[in-house]
């Protein structure tokens, strides 16, 4: 046996080889702590706002705070749109124990419907449990006196409280206030456009008509932000910072709501509009349109059951008819088509037009009617005013011709928009030769001119115009801009703590003045217009007889339907949609004028404008002037019928 041979080991090259694999290790290492402290860097502190901002986005949100709608007064101070307390009952599912048991438990304890507890479990499986789910929106005060009462066996289980918009007065101011209802992807649409949307981001609604419409911005007021701490559940932990909301400013209408409250007994039982304004601000100081109805519904969102009734309501509350109805205006223009026969020197103050009861053009057979069968004989230009005869104006209308007349008209503001802040208004008709090519693309025929110069044919006013027009007309060519908004209020707070409210009267500029050549001229219709109310057997005069204010005014009633040539206009027998309209205008006082009214009533059963409509107005400036019908107990809103104030057996207009 061979002796067996052991390898002696090289430990040089050994040591050589462990000292190269150290060192390379050690690179390895110095290098991957080189990247992590690079890595590092780049983290902590190029990347440090990038970060820190991404790390803030998921542990801190920024919760919108809704904040409270400006509120609406009337002139004297009373709060004609409110916001209200409406609670609701909301559940927190994860502090609720067996919660099947506990919503079936307070549903028959608040006797909520089986159709609310369904939505109820259909909304929590869309939210986490730790977020409130509504079970009750509206909640009655005897519901929340009885939940607070036995809250304690409900835990998980609370009321909460938030502002809703509330009218007071109901359908007394709705169709000029409007109403807020809740956004919806129209205005969501309309708000994104205009760059608004994130000031909506915590409020659900917005004015959808009148006031509360036009003056949206200012009455929605500025959102806040609460800055909250959140877990990675969304949790809410702490609270870190509160930036409140401005509320949106308060605003004061021209309004007076007794005089509202007034109109609304007055039109008791009929369809028309009261429209009072202030001749020398161009201050609304009542506009009511019968019938009417409660914006209130609107607010937490109205049923199709009432939605319904309202919009299939032959008597159309909906329609505001102080600016959207396109009235004839009848006799109430015939003032002032008497100016334009003046400024044109159509006529004298002195020019006489005899009346034997129609009137006939030359070599045509039609006959055109005046009120009075047998006529008025003999008469110039104010006992034209003040019978209303409709000869004298057949025959002006004729002199003067179409043209002329609408471009006077149009001067007063027939055919245009008023200017009045709300959206819905109606611009009527002022007929003439090329609006009846663009219209019917036919030409104008002279009889159309003589029903043009008694306010019938194509003419079509809203109330709001007819007072419009007779404020121009008494202030003598001064022309002012109808308008609701008086003053705006806005909440100040001062670094030391104090607030206040901050009061801005609103200045509105006059439009150009309507020149005349004749300045006199304006008295003359002046006059025949205050003959027209004091002077006994003028066709307004019973009406305001024994007021203790000196009143001026027109009659007028409106034909609705055609007649057949020569037949008598019986409303017994015609049906109550095709009666004559009863309109009347007016002013007091006489000299310096304080108030203009204009009135409309639609399909009367008896009579014209001095039976319907001018006690109408009387009742309103009897208010106004001091003889009152009604106290200032506003929470009497509901009116009874106006009595009758004066009864013709022989109805003038």
């Amino acid at each position: 046996m061979s002796p067996r041979r052991v390898a002696i080991r090289n430990h040089s090259a050994e040591a050589n080889l462990f000292a190269r694999r150290t060192f390379i290790a050690f690179a390895v290492v110095v290098l991957v702590l080189l990247l992590l402290f690079a890595n590092l860097y780049t983290l902590q502190v190029e990347s440090f706002e990038k970060y820190q901002t991404r790390s803030n986005s998921n542990r801190i949100k920024l919760l919108p705070v809704a904040p409270n709608r400006g509120l609406i007064y009337d002139r004297n101070g009373v709060l004609l749109a409110d916001n209200k307390p409406v609670y609701s009952l909301e559940v927190i599912a994860e502090d609720v124990g067996d919660i099947k048991t506990s919503i079936e438990q307070v549903s028959q304890l608040l006797n909520i419907s089986a159709d609310r507890q369904n939505k109820f479990f259909k909304s929590m499986k869309r939210k986490r449990r730790f977020k409130p789910v509504e079970l009750h929106s509206r909640l009655s005060d005897q519901q929340v006196a009885l939940f607070s009462v036995n809250q304690h066996k409900y835990p998980g289980i609370f009321v909460n409280a938030r502002l809703k918009r509330y009218y007071p007065f109901s359908d007394l101011t709705t169709h000029n206030l409007g109403y807020v209802a809740r956004i919806n992807r129209k205005d969501a649409n309309k708000l994104e456009q205009a760059g608004k949307a994130e000031n909506y981001a915590a409020t659900y609604g917005i004015g959808k008509l009148g006031i509360e419409k036009y003056y949206e911005d200012m009455l929605h007021g500025t959102i806040g932000h609460q800055e909250v701490e959140v877990n990675n559940q969304g949790r809410v932990i702490r609270t870190l910072n509160y930036t409140p909301p401005v509320p949106g400013k308060d605003l004061t209408l021209t309004l007076d709501i007794e005089l509202q409250m007034i109109a609304k007994r007055a039109l008791s039982g009929k369809r028309g509009a009261i429209v009072a304004m202030d001749p020398r601000t161009g201050g609304i100081l009542a506009m009511y349109s019968n019938p009417s109805y409660d914006g209130n519904l609107f607010v937490h969102g109205i049923s199709t059951k009432n939605y319904k009734k309202l919009l299939e309501s032959k008597d159309l509350p909906l329609i505001n008819r102080s600016v959207q109805s396109g009235y004839p205006p009848a006799s109430t223009v015939k003032p002032f088509l008497a100016l334009t026969g003046l400024e044109e020197n159509v006529i004298t103050p002195t020019t006489e037009v005899n009346d034997p009861g129609w009137y006939q053009l030359n070599g045509l057979p039609n006959k055109y009617r005046d009120w009075l069968p047998w006529g008025h004989g003999k008469v110039n230009l104010t006992k034209a005013i003040e019978q209303s005869c409709n000869i004298y104006f057949y025959d002006l209308a004729f002199k003067l011709g179409i043209t002329k007349i609408s471009d006077m008209m149009e001067k007063f503001g027939f055919g245009d928009y008023t200017g009045l802040d709300i959206h819905e208004e109606n611009k009527g008709i002022m007929p003439s030769v090329a609006w009846k090519r663009a219209r019917y693309n036919k030409s104008w025929y002279t009889g159309e001119t003589l029903s043009v110069g008694i306010g019938q044919s194509f003419w079509t006013v809203t109330p709001l115009q007819l007072t419009q027009a007779l404020t121009t007309l008494v202030n003598r060519g001064e022309r002012k801009i109808p308008h609701l908004l008086k003053a705006k209020s806005e909440l100040i707070i001062e670094s030391s703590g104090n607030a206040y409210h901050q009061i801005t009267p609103i200045e509105y500029e006059p439009r150009a003045p309507l020149k005349l050549r004749n300045e006199k001229n304006w008295d003359t219709v002046l006059n025949a217009m205050h003959n027209t109310v004091q002077k006994f057997g003028a066709t307004a005069h019973k009406p305001f007889k024994g007021s203790t204010y000196d009143a001026s005014g027109k009659t007028g009633s409106a034909q609705v339907a055609r007649r057949k040539q020569g037949e008598k206009y019986d409303a017994k027998s015609t049906s109550e949609n095709k009666r004559d309209n009863a309109m009347f205008i007016a002013f007091a006082p006489f000299e310096k004028p304080e108030i203009v009214i204009a009135v409309a009533i639609e399909n009367v059963a008896k009579g014209g404008g001095a039976t319907n409509a001018a006690p109408v107005a009387r009742q309103i400036m009897d208010q106004y002037f001091g003889d009152r019908v009604i106290t200032s107990q506003l929470s009497k809103i509901k009116a009874k019928s106006p009595t009758v104030i004066a009864k013709t057996s022989q109805e003038a207009d």
